[in-house]
């Protein structure tokens, strides 16, 4: 019998915590506090435009964590594990939704197959996956260090929407997912794929697309603030 598979989006899903917001305070401590503060004054007029739905959020969303990637041109493979573990720990673990990673659990002890699909950077994911055992996978944004240390530009596109259905498709050798979770409307593309969809604290958009497919929610009956 084949095994079975559960794919996770982690933040929003697993945890509310952020990792751009994670990466800015390491950023912050650990010397570049002046390369960040420029970083998020030049990016401050676009988030503004994209709340203000003048231009398109998600894509400002992927332009945001691309552009946040080039600040660590030039570091070592070691400075970028620690930073990872650093967000983890102060920024994604302590956000944790303890109900969701119950049921992932409860999974892992059947013998699920486990694999988080993210936006968030590949070592970051990673550094997640850890906390919940060595058999848990990992699909996050790539991220790249050439003979230990990263280039002007380290990460690769986005792993979000369409690219993360679609990666995570060829990651299980053209494979469905048997279920899949995910919290915003720029994961259908991967509850789509799957043969059960579970619409975890689900946004507006989500949770209307959950009720007329007969989704089910986490909370049951419940989701975000419309």
């Amino acid at each position: 019998m084949p095994e079975e598979v559960w794919v996770f989006d982690v933040e929003g899903t697993l945890t509310t915590g952020e990792t751009w917001q994670g990466v800015g305070r390491w950023l912050e401590r650990n010397g570049r506090r002046a390369a960040y503060r420029r970083f998020f004054l030049a990016h401050l007029p676009g988030v503004l435009l994209a709340k203000g739905g003048l231009i398109d959020k998600r894509r400002y969303q992927n332009k945001w964590m691309r552009d946040l990637a080039g600040l660590f041109a030039g570091a070592t493979a070691a400075e970028v594990e620690a930073m990872a573990a650093w967000v983890v720990e102060h920024e994604l673990w302590p956000q944790r939704r303890e109900d969701v990673l119950a049921e992932l659990r409860a999974g892992l002890e059947r013998g699920v197959r486990v694999v988080l699909a993210s936006g968030t950077f590949q070592p970051v994911l990673e550094a997640f996956a850890r906390r919940l055992g060595p058999e848990v996978e990992a699909l996050g944004t790539p991220f790249v260090c050439v003979d230990g240390v990263c280039p002007k530009n380290p990460a690769g596109a986005v792993n979000v929407a369409a690219v993360k259905a679609r990666r995570v498709q060829e990651h299980l050798g053209g494979c469905a997912p048997d279920r899949a979770y995910g919290d915003t409307a720029s994961d259908l593309p991967l509850l789509e794929l799957a043969r059960e969809a579970v619409a975890v604290y689900p946004d507006r958009v989500l949770r209307d697309a959950a009720a007329r497919r007969g989704w089910r929610r986490l909370p049951e009956g419940g989701g975000a603030p419309a």
